[in-house]
């Protein structure tokens, strides 16, 4: 039985819109990301309090924390974000959040890849050990323009970092609007370390995103094997249907409900049980 989930502020700013919408979908999970236009990590107790509240009216759950850890220059001063890492660790034990997403580090336009690597690695240990001092797992995504974009840079760093507390979040629309075909190039290698699906797909030709199963994601193949797998985890639609920049997306309420039908869409089709 598969789980949704979604990043439930591309619905509306406002929080209670977002979890009314949620609730209607059926969705018993939301990823949390933002609310009222602020980020996770920076709301006051008072309004991480009203969001508690809003979540449980709502019968909501949080599958993880969708943070911005991560996404700032591999060539800024790692410290202040490290502090910040360890308050998302507290913000995600205060939702019962099991998960936090996190990045690999922007690469500055031209840097080689490898000359960042011994850094990346160490920045990733870091935010790792907090995780295991904290008990939550960490869902490396991989963005666009960070470190581990591609399939192999993904796995030297969960291999390199050897940890149960660092896991993939797979991203099919990231990884097409980086030349990589995501199930033809990157399942095999990945599927061992990938606890987390991500809902969105996007087209090869001009890196638009569209809804799940109507761009080259292939989305329907990774599907298929995950379910051969016995894959049994969160699924949280990300469907950047109206924007999308470095700091997260937008969809609506109406297309955020075009994704959920398009991506339930294609579980039924495939006899898929999802809840």
């Amino acid at each position: 039985m598969w789980t949704l989930s979604g990043f439930i502020d591309e619905i509306s700013p406002d929080f209670t819109e977002q979890c009314r919408l949620a609730a209607e979908l059926g969705l018993t999970h939301a990823e949390l990301r933002s609310a009222w236009g602020v980020n996770i990590l920076d709301l006051d107790p008072d309004q991480l309090g009203v969001m508690r509240k809003t979540l449980a009216a709502h019968e909501l759950r949080v599958s993880s924390i969708g943070s911005p850890i991560g996404k700032i220059f591999i060539d800024e001063d790692f410290a202040p974000h490290l502090d910040r890492m360890r308050h998302a660790a507290e913000i995600a034990h205060s939702f019962d959040a099991p998960y936090i997403r996190i990045f690999s580090f922007f690469l500055r336009p031209g840097a080689n890849p490898a000359d960042h690597r011994d850094e990346v690695i160490d920045r990733m240990r870091a935010l790792a050990r907090v995780a295991e001092q904290a008990d939550l797992i960490l869902l490396h995504e991989n963005e666009k323009e960070i470190y581990g974009d591609v399939p192999s840079r993904c796995l030297d760093i969960v291999r390199s970092v050897g940890s149960p507390h660092l896991r993939l979040a797979w991203d099919p629309a990231n990884f097409v609007q980086v030349g990589v075909r995501p199930y033809t190039d990157g399942y095999a290698v990945l599927r061992p370390h990938v606890e987390y699906i991500q809902i969105k797909d996007a087209r090869a030709a001009d890196g638009s995103v569209v809804p799940a199963g109507r761009g080259d994601g292939e989305v329907a193949r990774t599907l298929r094997a995950l379910h051969h797998d016995g894959f049994d985890g969160f699924f949280s639609l990300e469907p950047h249907l109206s924007t999308a920049t470095a700091a997260g997306g937008f969809s609506g309420r109406e297309p955020f409900r075009t994704a959920w039908q398009a991506f339930t869409d294609m579980l039924n089709t495939e006899g898929i049980e999802y809840r």
